[in-house]
């Protein structure tokens, strides 16, 4: 049996939230108090025994309110003002002005309050739980010519799991028989299952779908992708953004002031205005209760983590919620070519031919190539295979340092590499063509004879699929698009120029990289950082936000950024920008609503037209609720 200390859900600090929302003796106490507040308040207008009704109030009030009421009362004794004393004062002076029925509703709605508070955290909780949900608490291992199922934590590293048809696959390993179709959706996000066979890395929380795998274990259970996912999204909702810290600053110092106020409107009025002791203590209690700051204080982290956990289900990891707003006040992202904008995987776009087909153009350079461990290599061998060039012998093979290669097919010695493993061939019409491609940012190889040139093969680095379409949903947002390289200027130019970046910087090499992060920042403020989170990660690390792609089973890649992208999928930092700015919107609603609101109550308190419950029921209660589920929209699809 597993010890406490090795459940998933206790690592990751939401084992006791995984219950039911609302427990027994919530239910219990939100019942026995709303009978008695209604009987109360029957007794108390309707009968001639007011008594009976006080009693029956101050039941309801003691019931419902026991946990405010005991805090607020430690609070007053150790001289802590918090929210607790502010309910207190203005429940107590309810009941000593003989308004029994507005003292008990005051604590009964303020207990739902409050409820609805643990509700939104413990959604942020169980929604941490869902992650570990999808990995399996079980796993099928070949064990002694024989399969055994065994709790996941007692598979050891090597030993081998199976996975039908169905399964989930319980633990990070490689494919070591089989084939399959793999859904990753619950890690990277990918709406479409992933080819597997031998080789193959998969991940815990991941379904197969129509093979039989045999999976040499790789990393326990603890150690897993998915454990490592909750981890980092429980990590987050612990860091503060800024405008979380600010509020929690505010709250420090509002709570004494609202009671200093408060004494102020007992005093001022009667003694300057001529108002009624009571009637100006009445109103200063109605001030007490409608700043309670409740909604005010859940308004931001409730929005922060809807987003983060939104994100992590669609395979971002926000490592914090400050780089979650910064993401969304961001103006200018920085990205990375080659891996990031790029597959960094050389194609060969152009064969071109003089005097001779443009596949005996092919065939000879990939023979010769053939020799070779290039990517240049790679990239011409896979070309030919892709049009079904059949390669030739070659003889007297010889590799130039710095130039190409050289060898003879059949009678004739041929050449392939760049201009100057040609010193003795003049310009032609090769020259022009020459020119034309490179100015398009491509590298060009030329193929020959010592004598002439019969061919020229361009080839480029693979733009991403939507990449483009990445640059222009950002740009249509008013954020400016930085690519920076360690390319020349000439093919850093030309991705650029493709993509639709709007500014590039080429030839840097890493230090480069960081320096110039660090002048975007001094010219446009927070700038976002987006790289493969290995080459890239002293720059990714010097800006506001870093946000490394690709970085599925990546350590080094998770712990260096912010943000972690799981899936080499580039259109997800479109989706990480909209999600960022759609939070910091909510965000800013739910303030900006929270404030209004309790200004306008207060407002209408001094003059006397609002009662003590209706501030609760509208004030506290109802604007908890709209800020809750105004930070739930957060989490739907198109919910603007």
């Amino acid at each position: 049996m597993p010890g406490h200390e090795e459940c998933p859900r206790c690592r990751a600090g939401v084992c006791e939230i995984h219950r039911p929302v609302a427990g027994r003796r919530e239910i219990a106490v939100f019942a026995v108090g709303a009978l008695l507040l209604v009987a109360g308040i029957y007794v108390e207008y309707f009968t001639p025994y007011p008594l009976a009704g006080t009693i029956l109030l101050l039941a309801a009030a003691v019931i419902s309110g026991h946990d405010v009421l005991k805090a607020g009362l430690l609070a007053l004794i150790r001289f802590r003002f918090n929210i607790a004393v502010l309910i207190t004062i203005a429940a107590a002076g309810a009941f000593l002005t003989a308004n029994p029925a507005e003292g008990a509703a005051v604590l009964y709605l303020y207990a739902i309050a409050e409820f609805l508070e643990e509700y939104a955290a413990g959604r942020a909780h169980r929604s941490i739980a869902s992650l570990l949900d999808i990995a399996p608490q079980t796993a099928r291992v070949r064990r002694d010519d024989g399969e055994v199922v065994v709790p996941v934590g007692d598979v050891r590293v090597g030993e081998t799991v199976l996975a039908r048809p169905g399964d989930a696959i319980p633990l990070d390993g490689v494919v070591t028989l089989g084939e399959s179709s793999v859904d990753q959706a619950p890690i990277t996000g990918e709406s479409v299952p992933v080819a597997k066979g031998v080789g193959d890395e998969v991940y815990a929380g991941t379904r197969n779908m129509d093979g039989y795998l045999e999976i040499g274990v790789t990393k326990p259970e603890e150690a897993s992708t998915i454990s490592r996912v909750v981890a980092l999204v429980a990590e987050a909702q612990a860091h503060t953004s800024p405008t979380e810290a600010f509020i929690e600053r505010f709250a420090r110092y509002y709570t004494p002031a609202v009671i200093l106020v408060a004494g102020l409107l007992v005093v001022v009025p009667p003694l300057v205005f001529g108002v009624p002791f009571l009637e100006a203590f009445y109103r200063a209690l109605i001030l007490l209760v409608i700043s309670c700051p409740c909604a005010l204080a859940i308004s931001t982290p409730v929005s922060m983590v809807s987003g983060i956990t939104t994100a992590a289900h669609n395979g971002v990891l926000i490592k914090g919620r400050d780089a979650l707003e910064a993401v969304g006040l961001a103006r200018v992202i920085v990205f990375d070519k080659t891996g990031t904008l790029t597959t960094g995987r050389l194609e060969v776009d152009d064969v071109i031919s003089f005097g001779v087909p443009a596949a005996e153009v092919l065939a000879v350079a990939a023979s010769l190539e053939a020799r070779s461990g290039h990517p240049i290599a790679e990239a011409v061998l896979r070309r030919a295979g892709e049009e079904g060039v059949p390669l030739r012998d070659v003889e007297e093979f010889a590799s130039v340092t710095g130039r190409g290669v050289q060898g003879r097919i059949g009678d004739t010695r041929y050449l392939l590499g760049n201009e100057s493993l040609f010193p003795d061939v003049g310009g032609g019409a090769w020259r022009a063509e020459y020119d034309r491609l490179e100015g398009e940012g491509k590298t060009v190889i030329l193929a020959g004879t010592e004598s002439a040139v019969i061919g020229l093969l361009a080839l480029s680095d693979v733009i991403k699929e939507d990449a483009r379409e990445t640059v222009a949903d950002l740009e249509a947002r008013g954020i400016r698009t930085v690519m920076l390289t360690g390319d020349n200027e000439r093919v850093g130019e030309a991705v650029a120029r493709r993509i639709g970046i709007d500014e590039c910087h080429a030839g840097l090499l890493p230090e480069d990289k960081v320096a110039m992060v660090e002048q975007l920042m001094e010219r446009y403020g927070q700038v976002v950082m987006v790289g493969d989170g290995v080459n890239d990660a002293p720059a990714l690390a010097r800006a506001n936000v870093g946000v490394a792609m690709g970085a599925i089973g990546s350590d080094i890649a998770i712990e260096a950024a912010d943000i972690v992208v799981m899936e080499d999928d580039i259109s997800r930092v479109a989706y990480l920008v909209a999600l960022s700015e759609k939070t910091v919107s909510v965000v800013r609603q739910n303030v900006a609503t929270a404030v209004v609101v309790k200004l306008g109550i207060a407002a209408l308190a001094v003059v006397g037209l609002v009662t003590l419950w209706m501030a609760v029921a509208f004030g506290d209660m109802g604007l908890s609720l709209a800020v809750i589920a105004n930070a739930l929209r957060i989490g739907r699809p198109g919910g603007e």
